[in-house]
């Protein structure tokens, strides 16, 4: 643990700590919510199982959308400051490749970046600590405590440090930030819908000459070769330069790529690893990490995002975009989003007053994403017929102004009031669509 954990954890047996708001869990989500919450004054605890630096399933590129919320919480974006600068996406398909550039734009930077999980999330983390947040390394949330009125969370049970002590931490609203499998959404009811799209990412690093390559690359052909029969599958296989001699080489899929059975995803990924240009040098001697997985939830898949003084940030409230499986701009931006409600929350003089500030937090999560997400929901649909993923492998890179429309449609990157008839187009879409 570090000296302010372990400071703050130096008990000698069951003890209770009280604050305004808690939030479970340190990835970007909880760490973004928490420093927005306490740069306002608040008494914030941030509750994190493991102890930083800790390791994550990831891609560990970022859009210029998460680039915006690092530049918001004062971190220092410059390549000199550790990370890596890239220009766009690369699309590889049947042989061909397209370069897409980020859009210019007023709302976002025109640059993505690079950096490996464990040395991210301990950076969110240390930034939220500088402006006051209390952090809980190595503690392992067990449940809720509840009002037995009204049935409302007032704090968390955890066990605490290697000798896994109980602790009680009370507070009048928590943020379950915990993850795909947020044990604290389900202890209070918050199920997954079954009507939403989930997805799969696996990853591992090589050694590569392509470390330093300043776009994302992403190869469109992923494929399953079981019963001796090729199917195209949806999803894709990536390769980000980390800038540091390595990449980070994985595939995302969605769940409607698993018909007839689940596949061996590991085997996946070192089968297509095997078979890509000999100068990747993705060979079984330069692989530097094991193959690690994750499950993505997307489309809002969680819900309700807020109920009962408990709000949902992140991969527990479904935020990855079924689009792309991009998580961690939305995790970030979910993050802001609930800190602002909050914060208006408890300035109310009244609880009624609270509450009204509470619930509107849902409908902002579905005024600023639930027609992107229907979008990609459909874009899910769609791309699960294997007539049009071949078509779309075999033709798809020969039309570059239409890759660009569907480029900057699927990363969500418009200029939201002006731009150009691209923009104009994606706006209207996005309203159009269906919020739910």
């Amino acid at each position: 643990m570090t000296e302010t954990a372990a400071s703050e954890a130096e008990v000698t047996g069951p003890c209770e700590s009280s604050a305004d708001v808690i939030v479970v869990g340190a990835g970007p989500a909880g760490s973004t919510t928490a420093y927005h919450l306490a740069r306002t004054g608040l008494d914030v605890l941030l509750l994190e199982k493991a102890a930083f630096p800790r390791e994550k399933v990831c891609g560990d590129g970022l859009t210029p959308r998460a680039v915006k919320q690092l530049v918001d919480m004062g971190i220092d974006v410059s390549e000199s400051a550790g990370w890596l600068h890239n220009k766009g996406l690369r699309i590889v398909s049947g042989g061909s490749g397209l370069e897409l550039d980020w859009p210019e734009l007023a709302a976002f930077p025109d640059f993505g970046a690079v950096r490996r999980r464990a040395d991210f999330d301990e950076l969110l983390v240390r930034q939220g600590q500088s402006v006051g947040v209390r952090l809980f390394e190595q503690a392992n949330v067990s449940g809720p405590v509840l009002d037995s009125r009204t049935g409302r969370i007032t704090g968390v049970t955890a066990r605490l440090g290697d000798e896994k002590r109980p602790v009680t931490f009370t507070a009048p609203l928590v943020v379950a930030a915990d993850g795909n499998s947020t044990r604290l959404s389900l202890s209070m009811g918050r199920h997954r819908r079954q009507d939403r799209p989930m997805g799969v990412a696996y990853r591992t690093y090589f050694t590569s000459p392509r470390h330093d390559d300043r776009y994302l690359e992403a190869w469109m052909d992923l494929s399953d070769h079981r019963d001796g029969k090729r199917r195209l599958l949806s999803g894709y296989g990536w390769v980000f330069g980390m800038g540091d001699g390595t990449s980070n080489v994985g595939l995302g899929v969605l769940d409607t790529s698993t018909a007839g059975g689940e596949l061996d995803w590991r085997e996946l990924l070192r089968t297509w690893c095997a078979g890509m240009p000999a100068e990747y040098g993705f060979t079984p001697a330069n692989m530097t990490m094991p193959i690690r997985g994750a499950a993505l939830p997307m489309a809002l898949n969680r819900q309700p995002h807020y109920a009962d003084g408990l709000l949902l940030v992140g991969d527990a409230a479904g935020m990855v975009s079924p689009s792309t499986g991009e998580g961690i701009a939305y995790a970030m931006e979910s993050g802001r989003i609930a800190a602002d409600v909050i914060v208006q929350a408890l300035a109310r003089i009244t609880p009624a007053g609270r509450e009204r500030a509470l619930q509107s937090y849902p409908r902002i999560l579905r005024d600023s994403y639930g027609g992107h997400f229907t979008l990609g929901r459909s874009f899910v649909r769609v791309m699960g017929n294997q007539r049009v993923l071949k078509l779309g492998a075999d033709h798809g890179l020969a039309h570059p102004t239409l890759m660009k429309f569907v480029f900057k449609l699927m990363v969500n990157l418009s200029e939201p009031r002006a731009g150009d008839a691209a923009d104009r187009i994606i706006n209207a879409l996005t309203r159009l669509a269906p919020r739910s």
